[in-house]
């Protein structure tokens, strides 16, 4: 193994990309950037897709060679097309899709608006939908790849208040299964990551000592960029269809509180 090599190797299970291509859809902040570091730093050359124009391109201006800066509204079908048109000709090809743009809203039930439900439904099942569906040709042609879908612990249980955003993870969890069942023949693997509490700007207003979170600490985007590369990686080769939920055990067991 040459110098090149070891220099981009991840510190934590020494996962190399090897020049694999990347497309991270809100890829400029939270979870999304971090994830978008830890495939760079794994050897990846990584598209960062998001409407944050300015935090995008600065992200792609710090990782230097192999990022690229794409804007792109999930929501917006022809804007998918333009965005894996703009990362194969940037980079030859695309193998990995990581779908994580998301918004939240809350309110009751009673009080929920359709504008509410109709925005987060938008952005984080139908995008994620649009994705998918945009992606495949792609794959397909070159024989295979990873699509890994960011959902979330309230995809795998309710939560008060949130029901579109609920509704909306409890859909990518469903969509990423029948897809692996599916693409598994054309070597698409699909998977969904389950992320707990994790400090971002989506969840500065919620107080992490409200939440049973049995390793006592709120989780770092890090850590959820950890299980993305992973599930980028041939150390996953024969896993699809998967969950990997990803909370420092919230939903291990009955809230206290």
């Amino acid at each position: 193994m040459g110098d090149e090599e070891l220099t981009s190797l991840r510190g934590t299970g020494g996962i190399h990309l090897g020049g694999r291509v990347s497309l991270v859809t809100g890829g400029a902040r939270g979870i999304g950037a971090a994830a978008v570091r830890a495939l760079h730093e794994a050897g990846a050359r990584v598209v960062i897709a998001d409407v944050a124009d300015k935090q995008g391109l600065e992200l792609a201006a710090s990782l230097g060679e192999g990022a690229l800066f794409v804007h792109l509204d999930v929501t917006d079908e022809k804007g998918w097309a333009d965005t894996i048109r703009q990362a194969v000709d940037a980079f030859g090809t695309l193998d990995v899709l990581v779908n994580n743009a998301g918004i939240a809203n809350a309110a009751p039930i009673e009080k929920f608006t359709t504008a509410r439900w109709n925005a987060v439904i938008a952005v984080n099942l139908t995008g994620v939908f649009f994705g998918c569906r945009a992606v495949v040709p792609q794959m397909k042609a070159q024989g295979g790849g990873s699509i890994i879908n960011i959902s979330s612990v309230d995809g795998l249980r309710g939560s008060p208040a949130l029901h579109a955003y609920t509704a909306a993870k409890f859909g990518v969890r469903g969509l990423s299964q029948s897809l692996a069942v599916e693409l598994g023949s054309s070597g698409i693997r699909v998977n969904s990551v389950h992320p707990g509490y994790v400090r971002t700007r989506m969840t500065a207003r919620i107080d992490p000592e409200s939440l049973d979170i049995p390793l006592g600490r709120p989780g770092k985007a890090s850590e959820i960029a950890d299980t993305i590369v992973f599930l980028a990686s041939d150390a996953s080769s024969f896993t699809t269809g998967a969950e990997f939920v990803v909370d420092g055990g919230m939903i291990a067991g009955i809230p206290r509180r």
